[in-house]
């Protein structure tokens, strides 16, 4: 099946020509799907009925909206997306003073196995098309009918582990003629799938690369998340090493705080020992509490406690802003909440 909304405009142009139109005519169908956002060919009022009507042999991918939370708190709002062939997955809008961001999801669950995230529990379903990591974005604009301007990819799913449809997806997203996000205003997150690292290097996009590391060193880093145990933090840290000399792009790295595991004045020295050389920013992120875990969130008291100790190693650091606490904020909750109870209805 022809997924017309992934399509480049070069790709689109081919089809259309091979319709017996004009290859202009794609520029038109492309502006329709991603800048105006429309979800049927009868809404492309430029085009001729006849190229209309051949064009319904290849569906328009559209996500249906199934459960939508707000925050009374900040007004995050956390969307439940039905796709087309059943599956659920989740997205959040987010407020700031800077403008609107969305997270999305790019797999249906996820194989990384991360001990601390509920996306992973059940693992990977399938892989995301671009249209479908596309259509979050361009429904939550459509149904909140606010302009979204920072999109990041850190929903359910590993990106790198969907890496083809990513890249297309990005090319789509901040190129003209659709939404043209900047790419500085795209934040891509990564388990650490040190080959996509140099492979995104090489790239050379003006997004921010974010690396979940959660850890000071591999033995506590092997315990948090299994993929540790194939790539070392040595070589997850010379891959961001070069992804700077390539991008000249500032390195974020994630940091979840997990109470007496991760978060003591020894973790904050030896991770900055580690660090210190990159051009790079932490992101300390108190961990949200999930059923199936014990693990801990720290005190406000040890989070701030282990910032000051990153800032006197000369360590740029931030405490991510909680965002959406009061309803299924934690990523993967609500699409496993929802699956829960389809099942228990059946």
């Amino acid at each position: 099946m022809t997924d017309i909304k992934s399509m480049t405009i070069e790709e689109l142009s081919d089809l259309v020509v091979s319709l017996g139109h004009k290859p202009f005519r794609a520029k038109q169908i492309y502006s329709w799907l991603h800048e105006h956002l429309v979800t049927s060919y009868d809404e492309m009022t430029n085009l001729p009925g006849t190229l209309r009507e051949k064009l319904k042999e290849y569906p328009v991918t559209v996500l249906e909206a199934v459960e939508i939370q707000t925050s009374r708190l900040d007004g995050t709002q956390k969307y439940l997306f039905r796709l087309n062939d059943g599956n659920v997955i989740e997205s959040v809008l987010m407020h700031y003073k800077h403008g609107n961001s969305v997270c999305i999801s790019s797999q249906v669950g996820c194989r990384m196995g991360c001990r601390f995230c509920a996306s992973t529990i059940g693992g990977l379903t399938r892989c995301l098309q671009p249209s479908e990591m596309l259509d979050q974005i361009y429904r939550i604009q459509t149904l909140s009918g606010e302009r979204v301007s920072n999109v990041v990819v850190m929903g359910t799913g590993e990106p790198l582990d969907n890496y083809d449809n990513l890249l297309r997806f990005i090319h789509i997203l901040t190129e003209e003629g659709g939404l043209h996000i900047s790419q500085r205003n795209l934040t891509v997150s990564t388990c650490g799938l040190v080959p996509r690292i140099y492979d995104l290097a090489k790239e050379k996009l003006q997004m921010t690369l974010a690396i979940s590391l959660h850890a000071p060193n591999d033995e506590k880093r092997r315990e948090l998340m299994p993929v540790a145990r194939k790539y070392s933090m040595e070589e997850i840290l010379n891959a961001c090493r070069y992804y700077f000399s390539e991008t000249g792009r500032r390195i974020t790295f994630e940091y979840s705080l997990v109470a007496g595991v991760n978060d003591g004045d020894e973790d904050a020295r030896e991770l900055a020992g580690k660090i210190k050389d990159i051009n790079c920013h932490v992101n300390l992120i108190p961990v949200n509490p999930i059923r199936e875990r014990t693990y801990v969130r720290s005190t406000r008291q040890a989070v701030e406690n282990f910032k000051i100790k990153l800032e006197k190693c000369g360590i740029n650091v931030t405490i991510r802003r909680e965002m959406g606490s009061d309803i299924d904020g934690a990523c993967g909750q609500l699409r496993k909440s929802y699956m829960e109870k389809t099942e228990s209805e059946k």
